[in-house]
């Protein structure tokens, strides 16, 4: 089905994205990935993809706030793979122009440059922080949009821009909501390298909050889901998430994590680690109903698999991790 179809993959040197190109390119497509500009032509997570998939892909660094690059980049192209944004929560207390800038405006050049190309398909990458805390469980694609942090609003945005495109111009965009991913090549931004990195470094384990609740999708399955929505026929408009279905604390990952790599460490929490008490997102557990009737997607990665493909990530790239300070 990807053979020849030429895709382009926005914040393809991320984790997700990373993964993404690699799974198209190994299925036929031909990819053009789009990395953010740096001096010193650095790809990201890329850089971990076997070389024969790699010399493969065609690279395009630039921006998407620029909508002249996007227009370059997006002409000639049958499907986009969106996933460039900001993502880091507390970097977004910090900078939150900057995440309206990336995400809003960002995902507004891709879309207008997808309608004036009549490109055939958009996957636009939403999250499932646009929930906030569980109103009601499991969270359904219905579920009221809560903007509890400046990142989650400028994803609440660029989710309706999606939804104003299709509606107003009939772009066929589709909005992917997946839960929390987790994996090899995440960074120590996301608590399950964190913890792995500590465990590994330090004498303690510091987090923030340890109560909240995750629903923790491995990337591969993530990567599935992104596949299916660039495929499955008669999805255009529709909102869909991606997650398992079942939800632990991240003290209860950091305990779990600690037993797999037979390491005894206290668990500590920080207190420059916890969000402010409305912002923090209390439980996450998704309904994947809709993925499963429509896409015919349901994760295949059992929880302590990916668990274990993580650490063996981590541990071989350690020096990667900077488990002496806090990553935002």
């Amino acid at each position: 089905m990807w053979t020849g179809k030429k895709v382009v993959v926005t914040g393809a040197g991320g984790f997700i994205g990373s993964h993404l190109v690699e799974a198209l390119v190994r299925a036929g497509a031909c990819v053009t990935a789009v990395v953010r500009y740096n001096s010193g032509s650095l790809i990201g997570n890329l850089a971990f993809v076997d070389r024969r998939v790699r010399d493969s892909v065609r690279v395009a660094s630039g921006n998407v706030e620029d909508g002249d690059f996007m227009f370059r980049v997006i002409e000639g192209h049958e499907i986009v793979m969106h996933l460039a944004a900001l993502i880091a929560i507390p970097y977004s207390y910090e900078a939150p122009r900057s995440y309206v800038r990336t995400n809003v405006e960002g995902t507004l050049n891709v879309l207008e440059a997808a309608r004036r190309f009549d490109v055939g398909r958009v996957v636009h990458t939403s999250t499932s922080e646009v929930y906030g805390s569980a109103l009601r469980e499991p969270i359904d694609e219905g579920h009221p949009l809560q903007g509890q942090s400046p990142y989650s609003a400028s994803k609440i945005g660029a989710d309706k821009l999606a939804e104003s495109y299709y509606r107003s111009f009939g772009t066929p965009a589709v909005t992917l909501r997946p839960f929390n991913t987790f994996g090899p090549r995440q960074s120590a931004r996301a608590f399950i390298p964190t913890i792995i990195s500590q465990a590994l470094s330090r004498d303690e384990v510091r987090l923030g909050a340890l109560t909240p609740q995750r629903d923790m999708t491995f990337v591969s399955d993530t990567v599935g889901g992104f596949m299916a929505a660039g495929m499955t026929p008669d999805i255009e408009g529709m909102t869909i998430n991606l997650g398992t279905g079942e939800t632990h604390s991240v003290g209860w990952f950091a305990e779990r994590l600690l037993r797999l790599m037979n390491i005894s460490k206290p668990i500590v929490q920080e207190k420059r680690r916890v969000r402010p008490e409305l912002s923090e997102v209390r439980k996450l557990v998704s309904d994947n109903t809709l993925a499963r009737e429509r896409m015919g997607w349901s994760p295949k990665v059992a929880l302590d698999d990916g668990l274990e493909q993580t650490i063996e990530f981590v541990r071989a790239h350690l020096d990667l991790f900077q488990s002496d300070g806090y990553v935002r």
